[in-house]
């Protein structure tokens, strides 16, 4: 069953950063590679992310840049298919469009 699923633009640029995986990455590492992404932003984009359940850390608030240091962030494993099409839609139309060939065929 696909859940659909719609990001902001700093919530796919989180999501982007630190990977589908599903491996650990250290807050620290998060905030290197995040760029110019204002705090605000960037706390409320994690925030959401890990209060939907869509990625998971060892804190449960994450309430400042330091408490984004001290933390571990991975993207949860049961919604990972579905994030990567979120953040590539125009993938998944194609690969729905193909699927509809072949039912018709």
């Amino acid at each position: 069953m696909r859940r659909e699923i719609n990001l902001s633009g700093g919530e796919i640029t989180l999501l982007k950063t630190m990977g589908l995986s599903g491996t650990p990455t250290p807050g620290k590492e998060l905030v290197k590679r995040i760029g110019e992404m204002e705090t605000a932003e960037f706390l409320d984009a994690l925030n959401g992310l890990i209060s939907v359940g869509y990625v998971l850390s060892n804190k449960v608030t994450i309430g400042s840049m330091e408490d984004v240091e001290r933390t571990f962030f991975r993207v949860n494993a049961s919604y990972a298919r579905d994030l990567r099409d979120a953040i590539t839609p125009g993938r998944r139309r194609e690969h729905d469009r193909s699927r509809r060939r072949r039912r018709r065929s």
